[in-house]
């Protein structure tokens, strides 16, 4: 057999020790041909396709390395507009065939396994692996790259402890999660935080200065605020805001919390965006023993022809679930997930 994989969507912690696992295990046990695709499913659009033959040296001291060897792309979907997404299928489906390929493993989150999907749905044979920080992809409980984020960004939330109490001001971390606050909350528990905001609850400020108030009585004079990029106050939207190349994205909720709690408590305030810094650098063990089960079960359903599935981590087993068997690829907190339970049981404001 030939198999392909490729690397889409954001890059994370892991995508490199997800590579090694599958061409290690396809050419040391299964025998197969390797190619990497390059910049995502973008490099079968190419002339000729980017695509490079895998060796075992090729992948050999990777486990550890951020970013991915293959490069990624999270530009959105080529087959977006009916006319050109249609030529975009055939172009892919085509240079598929040309490298004489049995099937296509396709690391990414949600909007990267949409994509995936239109291609199994054209007749090329897919297998998902679940990566994103945000780790709101709906087929896995933990994907990967989540826990290196909340290992770093836990890391900086827990530094701001320190000049807050030196300075007895509050400080707001942001963190990112899309619309889901796996981060801010495993972050802010890890980090100790006073608040976290998430986008499942819609925050009160009253409810926060409370909170505030209390830790003053008890001798507290500082505070240290996490806020998921798309938390927002009751009664609101979402914020956004516009990047250097103008495209627009979730993010600038942590400055109004803290402008906004400025003007209502007189206390000097201080934000923290944490941004990119949560993607890069080496993933952490978890991850990368994650990313190498998930790469292992990924070529022995393509040993086995069992397309159309993606692979996940659900109840505590590696499984996999068809593309067909989820309609919507992304989740939320749940209001009763045991986490949320444990911050509030702790004395941590979940602003409501």
């Amino acid at each position: 057999m030939k198999i392909g994989i490729c690397t889409g969507g954001g890059d994370c912690p892991g995508l490199n020790a997800v590579i090694r696992a599958v061409a290690r295990h396809a050419i040391l046990n299964h025998g197969m041909d390797v190619y990497g695709i390059e910049q995502s499913i973008n490099g079968l659009l190419c002339d000729p396709p980017a695509a490079k033959k895998l060796s075992l040296m090729d992948v050999a001291g990777i486990i550890d390395k951020g970013g991915t060897i293959l490069g990624t792309s999270n530009k959105g979907s080529p087959f977006k507009d009916p006319q050109k997404g249609a030529e975009a299928k055939a172009k892919a489906f085509k240079n598929w065939k040309d490298l004489g390929l049995d099937c296509l493993i396709v690391v990414g989150g949600d909007g990267t396994q949409r994509m995936a999907l239109q291609l199994h749905d054209a007749g090329m044979p897919i297998i998902g692996i679940p990566k994103t920080i945000d780790n709101d992809y709906l087929p896995t409980d933990i994907s990967i790259g989540f826990m290196t984020a909340v290992d770093v960004a836990a890391d900086a939330i827990g530094r701001l402890h320190s000049t807050a109490e030196a300075h007895s001001r509050v400080m707001v971390a942001e963190v990112m999660g899309r619309d889901a606050g796996f981060i801010a909350l495993h972050a802010g528990i890890a980090a100790a935080a006073n608040v976290i905001l998430i986008p499942e609850i819609p925050f009160n400020f009253d409810a926060i200065i409370r909170a505030m108030d209390d830790r003053r009585n008890r001798g507290r004079n500082f505070s240290v605020i996490v806020v998921a990029e798309g938390a927002r106050e009751e009664d609101q939207e979402p914020m956004f805001r516009s990047s250097a190349t103008g495209s627009i994205h979730l993010g600038g909720i942590a400055g109004e919390v803290a402008s906004k709690l400025h003007q209502k408590t007189g206390i000097d305030t201080r934000v923290t965006v944490l941004g990119h810094i949560q993607r890069g650098g080496a993933p952490v063990t978890l991850d990368r023993i994650l990313a190498t089960a998930f790469g292992v079960h990924a070529v022995d359903l393509a040993a086995k022809k069992s397309y159309g599935r993606v692979v996940g981590y659900l109840g505590g087993k590696i499984t996999d679930m068809g593309y067909k068997e989820f309609e919507n690829g992304t989740r939320s907190l749940s209001l009763t997930d045991p986490y949320l339970h444990a911050a509030e049981s702790i004395g941590i404001c979940l602003g409501r």
